[in-house]
This record gives C-alpha cells, sequence and structure tokens, in this order.
C-alpha cells in the first residue's frame, strides 16, 4: 500500500540521491491489487492538484515518434512532478526489437531534484491494466464467471490479471487472437504459472462473434481499425473493456455496441481521442452528454456505475500522465519504504 498522498516523503531531504528501478524490480513490489486501490483511493484526491497537459508527440523520421507525457502537482501535500517518454519505432520487428519503449522520470517537485528512474514500458503495462481492473471492479456483475480476453500482445497477461483481482468470482478466461497460436501459448503460460487457483485458461479458435456472447467481460487490446465486437452479440449485464484504440482511425468495437451499453471513460481526453467515441458522436450514434461519467466520478459517487444486472457497459481508456505519476509515486515510496 502507498503512503497516503498527504504525507510527503521528501520533505525532509535536503539532498537526494536518484535511484534506478529496473523491470525486475518494479515487477517485485507492485501488485494489481495494491494499485487498483492505490487508484481508488488516490484519484480522487491527486486530480484537483495535478497538471497534466494534453500528450506531445513529436514526427522523427517516418513512421517513427516520440512521445511526452508531462504531470506535476500544484500543491506539497504530492510532492512530485513526472515525465513519461516513450519512442515508438514500428520497423523495430524486422530487428526482432520492441517497437515501443519508455522510460519514466520522477522529481521532487519542491526543489526539481531527480528521485528516480524507471521503466516507462513495464510502468505503463501495470497503470493501464490496473485502471481497467478498478473499472471492472465497479461496472462489471459481482457474479462474473467468464472473462473473453482479445488480443494476446504484452498488455493481455496484466490484463486478464488486473480483471481476475477486481472480480474473484471469474473462473474461466478465454483467450482469442487474430493467430491461435499466440493465444495458445498465452492460455498456456498463465495455467502454468499457477496464480490463480480454480481459474480455467483456454485459447478459442472459434469465431469472435461467438466467443465476445460467452464473456460476462471483455476485454480488448489491439490496434484494431475494423470493429472486432459487434453490439448485438454482447450478452444482457455484460462489461466491455476497451483499452487498445488512441487515435481517430482505430475502432475495437462497433456503433451498436456504444448504443447499447452505458458508456464510461477513464478521463476526458477519450472524447477527443478515441475512434469508437469520435466516431460515434460524429454518426449520431450518441452524444457527448450521453456518456456515464469518467473513473473520478464513478469513484467518489458523482455519477452511478452499473444500475442493474441486464445492463450492458462500455469503459473506454486512452490513459493519462495521472496515472503514471500515480504509479510512479507507489514505486517509489515503497521503495523507500524498504517494500524491496
Amino acid at each position: 500500500m502507498a503512503t497516503p498522498p498527504v504525507v510527503s516523503t521528501t520533505a525532509a531531504a535536503a539532498s537526494i540521491a536518484p535511484i534506478f528501478i529496473n523491470t525486475a524490480t518494479l515487477r517485485s513490489i507492485i501488485t494489481y491489487k495494491s494499485l487498483i486501490q492505490h487508484f481508488r483511493t488516490s484519484l480522487p484526491i491527486v486530480t484537483s492538484i495535478l497538471h497534466s497537459p494534453p500528450r506531445q508527440s513529436y514526427s522523427l523520421s517516418p513512421p517513427s515518434s516520440l512521445l511526452l507525457m508531462p504531470s506535476w502537482s500544484s500543491s506539497s501535500s504530492f510532492p512530485y512532478l513526472g515525465v513519461k517518454l516513450i519512442t515508438y519505432f514500428p520497423q523495430n520487428s524486422a530487428l526482432q526489437l520492441p517497437g515501443v519503449n519508455g522510460s519514466y522520470v520522477l522529481f521532487d517537485s519542491a526543489t526539481g531534484q531527480t528521485l528516480a528512474s524507471m521503466d516507462g514500458t513495464e510502468l505503463t503495462l501495470w497503470r493501464t491494466s490496473c485502471v481497467s481492473g478498478l473499472a471492472s471492479e465497479i461496472l462489471a456483475r459481482n457474479d462474473a464467471t467468464v472473462l473473453v480476453m482479445i488480443g494476446s500482445g504484452n498488455l493481455a497477461p496484466h490484463l486478464i490479471k488486473a480483471h481476475l483481482t477486481a472480480k474473484p468470482s471469474l473462473r474461466r478466461v478465454i483467450i482469442w487472437n487474430r493467430t491461435e497460436e499466440k493465444a495458445r501459448k498465452l492460455a498456456q503460460f498463465l495455467e502454468n504459472e499457477g496464480k490463480f487457483e480454480g481459474v480455467c485458461f483456454e485459447s478459442s479458435g472459434r469465431y469472435l462473434e461467438e466467443v465476445v456472447g460467452m464473456g460476462d467481460i471483455i476485454s480488448c487490446a489491439t490496434n484494431s481499425e475494423t470493429p472486432l465486437v459487434k453490439g448485438a452479440r454482447l450478452k444482457a449485464g455484460a462489461h466491455l473493456d476497451l483499452v487498445g484504440s488512441f487515435k481517430h482511425s482505430m475502432r475495437e468495437c462497433d456503433d451498436e455496441a456504444i448504443k447499447r451499453g452505458r458508456v464510461f471513460i477513464d478521463n476526458e481526453m477519450a472524447l477527443e481521442e478515441a475512434g469508437e467515441l469520435v466516431g460515434a458522436f460524429e454518426r449520431g450514434v450518441i452524444g457527448k452528454g450521453e456518456i456515464g461519467g469518467n473513473l473520478v466520478e464513478l469513484i467518489n459517487g458523482k455519477k452511478v456505475g452499473r444500475r442493474d444486472s441486464e445492463e450492458v457497459t462500455v469503459f473506454k481508456s486512452v490513459g493519462s500522465a495521472v496515472v503514471d505519476i500515480l504509479t510512479a509515486q507507489l514505486v517509489y515510496e515503497t521503495c523507500q519504504n524498504g517494500g524491496l
């Protein structure tokens, strides 16, 4: 559990030796349960004191790009500022190298001193999945038993574990991927890992529409530009978690899914960036005023989440520098408090 945001761990330090938190260390000190709880506790508190401008993107040699995501506090109660730097080099696949690489640097907001640097790619995987996990905890049915995971990339195992943590009632995980072998390998890996007793992990070679209809929770993490989830196939009471799209050309579900479900977002940028929502607004499927609320509003009770067991809920996330800095805070303070 992280130190509450009102407690400063750096105020007494005159000079701070920055630390490097490698990937192995980050994984050893953070859990899905602790990060989901940290978001639930801290997001309503820090949202009003954090300044997080829209992410900045710079084109390099085509098709490569550099992205910057800064965030800083205006209050001594949360003494941090930070920035995530992400490079996107899709051509790296030909070199057998990751296409996305990132670093996160955390500073003392009172003095500007560097506190820590850490793996920004790993941090993003954890924060993205735990935002979805928190939304699932609030919006999905408490008797959900089947999770359908669409996509089997680096984010998929994190999303699966976050949903399983948020909803202990889940007993079956079905993984679908265009390349069935990748789904099979991920299912086998999770089964062999043995971290979730009583949960069955399997891959499916069935038509996706059939698989979607089996899910109480459907989580999507793809780069698809054509809708994968058809709203007509969603069962009553399903919760749809959309993670993959971050630009207008990308869509993981069709208009019917948006029309059938009550739609919630992680933050307001989803209304401007998410292809599923921007397209739905343009086509008159729904209006911005019909969005059910954002994650902070759900946490603090200003907006009502699921209203009954038959309602379909949709959660769309695009990420933010706010959850980046909260994740970095949890990692850094856990290290400082001897959580290695």
